[in-house]
């Protein structure tokens, strides 16, 4: 071999030993994965990291972003280029390049440097691609039929065809890229050439429609043809037309909600390949007619008529006879793009049995509760009328018992002038008598087990008829399985409650009201946030509540804002309670996710709110509030609003330091010792107890910490008290239920939150799923009538899986720093699961197993982490082999019955003795 071989040879092997293994993946731009239209013009970036070397970090980055995607392959960038940035940040970090364009889309690449000051390869390309940037930049009208809207109550629930829209455009050159960018006030469904155009249903979200009107961007390149296309658009009520039902008998959403006959605005843009560009928008230039759907609510359901049907007219380029659009006034909110995750058929269930209940009645058990529609399949004679009436229950008679979904409690007449006695939900579909006609409602959804179905030609089978799971297409983010089937069970039913109750808000229910409650919230986010990917869906809730936010400064009870204010402080607002969620969602939006830039966005409306707070507070306290919603016990409502009240001031604390607003940070913390002595002086009865001393009562001081260290003992054990009162079974609310299991985790009490969990009887969980229960109920005791058997605000247990039972807990913002401890010292023999944060996988698993526990975890890199290793006897090996010495393992000390480590990124495999 030649010398200059050799050379090479070694210049190679010795290039490729300091060549970093560090590899990057999941690029992300504001939190998602190529985003398709998004109008935000300093988008934050995020990568995660892989390597098999353990303890790896990230020293530094390069990213290159431009709009030619061959260049950034090579490294280089036209619009931001950062040279090597020396930082260990691979989430969040804030683009600062040249102004974005709109309509453009962008190509990205990273590289890094790992701990030894190694690169790695550039990454995979990624992209985004902008929207409307500026307002301008919108052409289209808003479009209607034109139609006022009825004089008199009753007429609106009369039959009212949905407009559809077509116009025709023309391709006569070859297409690079085109795209659909849409409003609606109302929902919408596009179509091109009688196809229908995306895969998302009931769009758009909901918002207050004069604050804000949320947009859909859609590539359709691939469905535009040569020469004449027909693009159409069909129209349904939505959230912006709703019936003027009075919830309750006194709540009519038309006078809460920005309403209006449904509209639509739409632009087209097509860029060919030589480089010119074509936009169609809508205006008067479009032709309409009236379509099938004939009657269409967000809680009555749908009716559609299949004699009127849309295929044909669809795809025939507009005629003289054709009626003209209108060009409306529309809503006066900015148009935003969606960036929240669409709501989607995620799933298909198919019925366990039909049923005949009576003559020409049949019934189809579905086998599980949850949201969405029914769809049908059926050969029927023209003008065959099928209904279909959701419910979550039966009757012993076998016929569906829809009581417990009846929208607002409208059951007695009590609706207002032409609604219906009793509000059901309940689709209806009028045969087209084509051969076989498939048909499933597009503007409503419903929460339900059974479909009772009546009118049916001949005898509907189980293949005649199928559930379309709904929810918020919302990424997961948790697994947690373990050896208790009750645990497994409930973990099921949690989730399968919490995707019926993610459409475009977080609702308490799917059915009775569908409204985003901020108390429900607060009790259950960080539950969703372990087990799906809330990000944008989370940022989207926090500018609901910004959106109808109080002209003092008040939040609503709901957000997007109803008309309810239940024992709130003024001005409509919200109780003490209910108004937590919003700042509370801020924190924890920064904790799981990392992004400051939520505290900054929502620090001067949360000041405001604060303002508000403290001039309608008396000496410090509150005496009204919801309190502990659903508590089995009498609820302590003073001391909850009062410490609901600390809660608020001790949030604006922290984030006003967070802020570097160190003199409003101290006035904070003065007020917060303010509000804590008068709390403690109001309601401490001395000798360990609060207020009426029910669990609730003792868990509010304890998670709220504001028990002094001399005090703490005696409190705990008054509420170690009140749980063998109810012989350890929970008794509590909505909140006190999420703070207990806390407040045992943290003190060494996670044994009884165990027992808790794993009681049978009532009332727990365990005694809804010994009832057959595949969801959350609204109340602990079995409703048959007025409570949601689906319904998200007990689901905090699930929470304490992931916290407790895998140990799994961030130390700072986005899981950069965490620790696992697991609680073994109980009933399980094993536990397993993962928690996917902005910087990858989290796993802890763990086994009894011959008299030792076998831990088993993976930090990802560029995190560190404390790890608890149970261990009786201080024996604790890693890899079958003794810890001392071995790299990126540090001791740190023995405590509480656990060796502890500090690890840095990599897998780990730890087995300690058990006590005996």
């Amino acid at each position: 071999m030649r010398l200059s071989a050799i050379l090479s040879l070694l210049f190679l092997l010795l290039c490729k030993a300091q060549a970093s293994s560090v590899t990057i993946e999941q690029l992300t731009c504001e939190h998602l994965s190529n985003p398709l239209g998004m109008d935000i013009t300093r988008p934050v970036l995020g990568w995660q990291l892989q390597s098999p070397e353990r303890g790896q970090f990230q020293t530094a980055y390069e990213i290159v972003i431009g709009d030619d995607a061959a260049q950034v392959r090579k490294g280089v960038g036209n619009q931001w280029t950062t040279g090597k940035i020396a930082s260990a940040q691979s989430i969040n970090v804030i683009y600062n390049g040249k102004p974005l364009r709109s309509f453009t889309r962008y190509f990205w690449s990273v590289r890094v440097y790992d701990r030894q000051g190694r690169a790695s390869a550039w990454s995979p390309l990624a992209w985004f691609e902008t929207a409307m940037l500026s307002a301008a930049d919108w052409k289209a009208r808003w479009i209607s039929d034109g139609k006022p809207l009825p004089e008199k109550d009753g007429d609106f629930y009369k039959d009212d065809p949905m407009p559809v829209f077509k116009a025709a455009l023309q391709i006569h050159k070859p297409v690079q890229t085109a795209r659909l960018y849409i409003a609606g006030a109302g929902y919408f469904e596009a179509y091109l050439n009688g196809t229908r155009i995306g895969n998302d249903v009931l769009s758009p979200g909901w918002t207050n429609f004069d604050k804000r009107i949320l947009y859909r961007v859609y590539d359709i390149t691939a469905n535009l043809k040569k020469g004449t296309n027909i693009a159409g658009l069909l129209l349904g009520n939505g959230w912006y037309n709703p019936l003027p039902m009075k919830f309750w008998g006194v709540y009519n959403l038309r006078n809460a909600l920005t309403v209006g006959r449904p509209v639509v605005k739409a632009q087209y843009h097509i860029v060919y390949t030589d480089g010119t560009r074509e936009t169609l928008i809508t205006d008067d230039s479009w032709s309409w007619k009236e379509g099938p759907v004939i009657r269409n609510s967000v809680y009555l359901g749908e009716t559609y008529d299949g004699r009127r049907g849309n295929e044909s007219w669809l795809q025939r380029a507009p005629g003289s006879q054709d009626k003209k659009a209108f060009v409306a006034a529309g809503p006066r909110g900015r148009l935003v793009a969606d960036l929240q995750p669409p709501v989607r058929v995620t799933g298909v269930i198919k019925p366990v049995a039909v049923r005949e209940v009576a003559p020409g009645k049949y019934v189809a058990d579905m086998g599980v509760n949850f949201a969405g529609v029914a769809r049908i399949r059926l050969k029927a004679r023209e003008g065959t009328r099928v209904s279909l009436r959701y419910g979550e229950d039966v009757y012993k008679n076998g016929e569906v018992n829809g009581m417990t979904a009846v929208a607002g409690q409208i059951k007695k007449r009590n609706g207002g002038p032409g609604a219906p006695a009793v509000a059901w939900q309940e689709d209806q579909f009028i045969a087209g008598g084509r051969g076989t006609e498939v048909w499933n409602p597009r503007f409503t959804f419903h929460v339900f087990r059974y479909v009772e179905i009546s009118g049916w030609p001949g005898r509907p089978t189980v293949n005649d008829i199928e559930g379309l799971q709904m929810n918020a297409d919302v990424p997961a983010a948790g697994v947690f399985e373990c050896s208790n089937p009750l645990f497994n069970k409930i973990q099921e039913n949690t989730l399968r409650t919490f995707k019926s109750n993610i459409f475009s808000v977080q609702s308490d229910c799917a059915g009775r009201e569908k409204f985003g409650y901020g108390g429900d919230l607060f009790c259950t986010l960080e539950s969703f946030c372990y087990n799906f990917g809330m990000y944008n869906f989370y940022r989207k809730s926090l500018q609901d509540f910004e959106d109808d936010q109080r002209p003092l400064g008040g939040i609503t009870e709901t957000a997007p804002y109803v008309g309810l204010h239940d024992q709130g402080p003024g001005d409509q607002s919200g109780p003490l309670g209910w108004q937590l969620g919003y700042p509370y969602l801020v924190k924890k939006l920064y904790e799981f996710y990392g992004d400051k830039r939520v505290v900054e966005k929502y620090y001067p409306s949360l000041t405001k709110q604060i303002r508000f707070l403290e001039d309608s507070a008396k000496a410090y306290l509150y005496e009204n509030d919801i309190s502990d919603h659903e508590s089995l016990d009498p609820k302590p409502v003073a001391l909850t609003a009062s410490l609901f009240y600390l809660h608020h001031v001790r949030l604006m604390k922290e984030f006003s330091a967070l802020l570097d607003k160190q003199v409003e940070a101290r006035r904070y913390a003065m007020l917060e010792a303010k509000i804590r002595t008068a709390v403690l002086q109001k309601f401490y009865r001395g000798k360990g107890v609060f207020d009426n001393q029910t669990q609730a009562a003792q868990l509010f001081p304890l998670w709220y910490a504001i028990v002094g260290e001399k005090e703490k003992p005696a409190v705990l054990q008054r509420l170690v008290q009140a749980f063998a009162v109810k012989k350890d079974h929970v008794s509590t609310g909505i909140f006190a239920t999420k703070m207990m299991f806390d407040v045992l985790r943290e003190n060494e009490l996670d044994a009884l939150a165990y027992t808790v969990v794993n009681q049978e009887d009532f009332p727990g969980w365990g005694h809804m799923v010994r009832q057959g229960a595949t969801t959350l109920w609204e109340t602990w005791k079995y409703s048959d009538n007025t409570y949601s058997q689906n319904h998200p605000m007990f689901g905090s247990v699930t929470e304490w899986f992931y916290r407790s039972l895998l140990g799994i807990n961030a130390t700072a913002p986005g899981f950069k720093t965490f620790y696992i401890r697991p609680q073994t010292d109980n009933g399980l023999q094993f536990a397993s699961g993962s928690y996917e944060t902005p910087y990858g996988r989290i796993k802890s698993a763990w086994q009894k197993k011959e008299g030792r526990l076998f831990l088993k975890v993976t930090i990802p890199v560029n995190t560190t982490a404390e790890v608890w290793v149970p261990a009786a006897d201080g024996d604790v090996l890693q890899d079958g082999k003794n810890t001392a010495g071995q790299k990126n393992i540090v001791f740190l000390r023995s405590e509480k019955g656990c060796r502890v480590y500090r690890l840095g990124s990599g897998n780990y495999a730890f087995s300690g003795g058990l006590k005996k």
